[in-house]
């Protein structure tokens, strides 16, 4: 899953918000770095490159991740964590960056009280979310194609993880409530550009979860046969470029 997920998805989906996340992160000069949800490091290669003078430690609590990521983002400090739990000491980092991961965590505020914890006082919180799945053309596409595949029964992965957190006073709220003060919240929207739509349809599902839902249900090659008909018939076969919406969040630690 990894790999596919590496091929496929981070040059369209995932690379584009790196830019922008790295960018803020070099903005705020750190010297600690940690990253939740690290994945495959493709935020993670990025702030190596750009925040060169930080020293960055990349997280996941899915060990095939951190064994990717490791390999390919080698000049950061990779661990397995949880972000409910993570361990490390009281005022570790100055920064914690953390791309599309805080859909995932089970308990946020749980999650972003561990965050506070390891920050200095006064040490800001980066990240972003997903905004509605409407807002997400490609994943809009790939959702029509799954209903079409299993019109009784189709997987709700995307609806209800990676776009479910998509209300900006719920995550402001949230992080109020683990001792943040929210100094910066944006929508943005950037281009995703996939070559083929093909190979976009089979990274999203053999490199997400979705592709356990898919092999439960059996029928994977019909499955993705149909799936790639109907994000053809809605995006064409590729090159094609289409809008993704996500929020940014940062937050600083209070200082008390």
């Amino acid at each position: 899953m990894p790999a596919a997920y590496e091929q496929y998805l981070v040059p369209v989906v995932f690379r584009p918000f790196a830019e922008d996340l790295t960018a803020r992160a070099a903005a705020l000069s750190p010297r600690l770095i940690l990253e939740l949800a690290a994945g495959t490091g493709a935020l993670t290669a990025r702030l190596l490159e750009k925040v060169s003078s930080a020293r960055v430690t990349a997280t996941d609590l899915n060990e095939a991740m951190v064994a990717h990521g490791s390999a390919r983002a080698s000049g950061a400090q990779w661990r397995q964590a949880d972000a409910q739990r993570l361990p490390f000491p009281d005022g570790s980092f100055d920064l914690v960056v953390c791309q599309f991961g805080v859909m995932f965590f089970p308990d946020r505020v749980a999650a972003f009280t561990e965050v506070r914890r390891v920050l200095t006082p006064g040490g800001r919180f980066l990240f972003n979310t997903w905004g509605p799945l409407a807002t997400h053309a490609f994943e809009v596409a790939l959702q029509a194609g799954l209903e079409r595949a299993f019109p009784v029964d189709p997987p709700r992965f995307f609806p209800t993880v990676p776009h479910g957190y998509a209300d900006p006073a719920v995550v402001v709220a949230d992080l109020e409530a683990a001792g943040f003060a929210v100094e910066e919240e944006q929508e943005l929207t950037l281009q995703g550009r996939a070559a083929s739509t093909a190979d976009l349809a089979t990274g999203y599902l053999t490199g997400t979860p979705v592709r356990a839902a898919v092999e439960e249900r059996g029928e994977g090659p019909a499955v993705r046969t149909t799936v790639i008909e109907e994000m053809t018939a809605r995006l064409g076969p590729g090159p094609v470029t289409a809008p993704m919406t996500a929020y940014v969040f940062r937050a600083a630690a209070d200082r008390k």
